[in-house]
């Protein structure tokens, strides 16, 4: 264990996490909603620092982030915790392992160590992924000064519940962030989630202000989060804080306590893409759907940029960061 970050010390020993927007206060020997972060003695703890449960290279599409570094091979890594309740949770078996089985398991690799393995594996990213990085936080911030400090670039794949001060802070040393935007409706988040949407809408703000690039993901659930009002109001959010953010609409497959709800029908997924462009959007991706509008094309003339199946880049024809036929800048770092 390790001393926590972004925590302060109350009466009577409690302490408060400042960490996420659940803002915990935890009495002495008690836990965060996460489950990985404990008051030891008045001292808010880590529980999975240098705990790494997953470790490999993956593409970067898969986190997915289609605008940053298209092609590139980014480490991807995570503990065991969620600050989330989520029933469709797609890693239940590690994110909520500290909730459902009262275990924290891991490898232990400093973050010195998964920076190496980084640069031996021609990673040119680390990405924070699998369950919630802002509930590792300080493995991350340790890694990704680390990181940094090799020439790679830091990216969160988060359910965006961090705190602004978090967010402030995480300016400093991450460069992209791919936020999964579950719904937008505040009884789905309390109900599914155990979070508020007020909150995540403050935090997705917070990281785009900050300068953090930004793509969105919806995992869009038939019956729950589909209905037609709401994905105007999500599509409209996303293009209120810029046309340009990436919005990836990813399909459901049933998982964790939500089983009977069946995968996510094409034309729902289809119906979603429109409202999106109707709404302004000017790139949106389909997800868990292989070979269905997964490439990058001009919003000006058409042309097609970046062909892509699945987690694979096929062709990238952009130039100098343009589109090769009307010259148009594309917002994608390449």
């Amino acid at each position: 264990m390790i001393e926590a970050r972004l925590y302060e010390r109350l009466e009577g020993g409690a302490v408060r996490c400042n960490l996420c927007q659940h803002r915990c206060r935890i009495a002495r020997g008690g836990h965060g909603i996460c489950m990985v972060r404990k008051n030891v003695d008045g001292v808010l703890q880590s529980l999975v620092y240098g705990k790494a449960i997953a470790g490999r290279a993956d593409p970067i599409e898969k986190k997915p982030l289609f605008h940053f570094l298209p092609g590139s091979l980014s480490w991807s890594f995570a503990t065991v915790g969620c600050n989330f309740t989520c029933v469709f949770c797609q890693n239940a078996d590690i994110a909520q392992m500290p909730r459902d089985y009262g275990r924290i398991a891991g490898n232990e690799i400093s973050p010195r160590d998964i920076v190496e393995r980084a640069v031996e594996s021609g990673c040119r990213s680390i990405s924070y992924t699998y369950t919630e990085p802002t509930v590792f936080y300080e493995y991350a911030e340790d890694t990704a000064l680390e990181a940094r400090a090799a020439g790679l670039k830091n990216v969160f794949v988060t359910n965006g519940y961090m705190t602004p001060e978090a967010v402030e802070a995480m300016s400093n040393w991450l460069d992209a962030a791919n936020v999964d935007l579950k719904a937008f409706s505040r009884e789905f988040y309390k109900t599914y989630s155990g979070a508020d949407l007020d909150k995540v809408m403050e935090s997705i703000s917070a990281l785009h202000h900050a300068g953090i690039r930004l793509e969105i993901t919806t995992l869009l659930i038939p019956t729950l989060n589909d209905d037609e009002p709401s994905l105007w109001e999500l599509a409209g959010f996303i293009a209120a804080l810029s046309p340009d953010i990436p919005w990836h609409i990813s399909r459901f497959h049933p998982a964790y306590h939500l089983t009977r709800v069946p995968p996510t029908p094409l034309a729902t997924m289809k119906k979603a893409q429109a409202i999106g462009r109707e709404a302004g959007l000017r790139y949106i991706y389909l997800g868990n759907v292989p070979g269905e509008d997964e490439d990058t094309i001009c919003p000006e003339c058409g042309t097609v940029l970046i062909r892509r199946y699945g987690f694979e880049v096929l062709e990238n024809a952009m130039r100098e960061g343009r589109c090769p036929s009307c010259k148009s800048v594309i917002p994608i770092i390449l």
